[in-house]
């Protein structure tokens, strides 16, 4: 019995060993094929195409196939051309799908220049930046934050004041629903977002609830989170469907991210709810500015994207030159709605 015993042990012990082997092989392809791009591309040539740069930073987004994070990195990128710096999208450069937090540890490793990242406030993102800092590798979160590691500088939007915002139009929708259905007990209003909020989209939410709170439809409106999955394209459809599916949809859904406002305005045609729900979006993709001229999307918010890329290479730029930089840069936004949404067609059928 005891044999048994002892050659079952072993066996795990071997199964375990070839799967901790396996897995070191992994991170060791990963880390050598980037090897091979920092040092074509990055801080120890920063050469490309014969060209020699000062500096060699890299980008890690959230979704680099998307037209937000695209606008962004090209931002950066002709920012940092313009200031000698080599800006590189991490994600770009890998043949495997990698979370943020590899990708960081790849950035670290390979001793890039500077860092660029889309955070959030996990102990594991907070832990990489500090251990970045901690390296001489300066980070800019971007977009969303980790308040409390020791990156140098955030550069997005003030969700305060985009809270404001929804709620202001979310307030004027509202008026007129309850105006046109004067027995309507509760009008639903729901916000998306990610799975792990972050503490941008919770001050947004915590804005639109101050601001329905001190109205006068106060009692009537009911406002709610709806989690989604927007790792990819498709489960953040299937997240978004199963509002449709499993519940009566709400009169009022308020987008955070561009994925899923394009998710929100597909669902609201498939399940034939034009004009029984009203949709605040975010970006200004074809997609959705196609969608606000159509009267499905009644407006989003646009984010400055190319300035967005540009203050991070301005942050870097400074701390590299005098070793602190601002701790905010506040990234410009405007409405497209109804209104303005012929200048925003003009020029989207001026560039095609």
């Amino acid at each position: 019995m005891k044999g048994k015993g002892k050659g079952k042990g072993k066996g795990i012990k071997g199964i375990e060993f070839f799967f901790v082997a396996y897995v070191i092989i992994v991170i060791f392809t990963a880390l050598a094929g980037f090897r091979f791009v920092s040092v074509y591309f990055g801080s120890e040539n920063k050469t490309q195409d014969s060209q020699t740069y000062d500096k060699y930073y890299v980008i890690i987004s959230d979704n680099n196939q998307s037209s937000f994070w695209k606008s962004v990195y090209e931002g950066a990128y002709n920012h940092g051309l313009d200031n000698n710096v080599y800006v590189e999208d991490l994600a770009a450069t890998m043949s495997d799908n990698y979370s943020k937090e590899e990708l960081m540890k790849i950035a670290i490793a390979s001793n890039v220049d500077g860092i660029m990242i889309s955070a959030d406030d996990s102990e594991e993102m907070t832990e990489l930046i500090n251990e970045a800092m901690s390296r001489n590798i300066p980070v800019v979160t971007l977009y969303n934050d980790a308040l409390n590691s020791e990156r140098i500088s955030y550069v997005g939007v003030s969700n305060y004041n985009i809270g404001g915002e929804y709620g202001r139009q979310a307030l004027s929708l509202a008026t007129t629903e309850a105006n046109n259905n004067p027995d309507k007990d509760v009008i639903d209003v729901v916000v998306l977002v990610n799975q792990t909020p972050t503490s941008g989209q919770m001050m947004v939410y915590s804005t639109i609830q101050e601001a329905f709170d001190n109205d006068a439809l106060a009692d009537k409106l009911q406002l709610s989170i709806e989690k989604i999955d927007n790792s990819n394209t498709f489960t953040a459809e299937e997240t978004i469907r199963d509002i449709f599916i499993n519940r009566e949809a709400p009169d009022i859904i308020i987008c955070l991210s561009e994925l899923d406002t394009v998710c929100v305005y597909q669902a609201v045609i498939d399940y034939n709810k034009v004009g029984m729900v009203h949709i605040l979006g975010y970006y200004e993709s074809d997609s959705i500015l196609q969608g606000i001229d159509r009267n499905i999307i009644d407006s989003t918010i646009k984010v400055d994207t190319t300035q967005m890329g540009e203050y991070c290479i301005d942050a870097l730029f400074e701390y590299d030159k005098v070793g602190f930089t601002s701790q905010y840069f506040a990234v410009d936004v405007e409405v497209i709605n109804k209104d303005n949404i012929d200048e925003y067609m003009e020029v989207t059928d001026n560039e095609a």
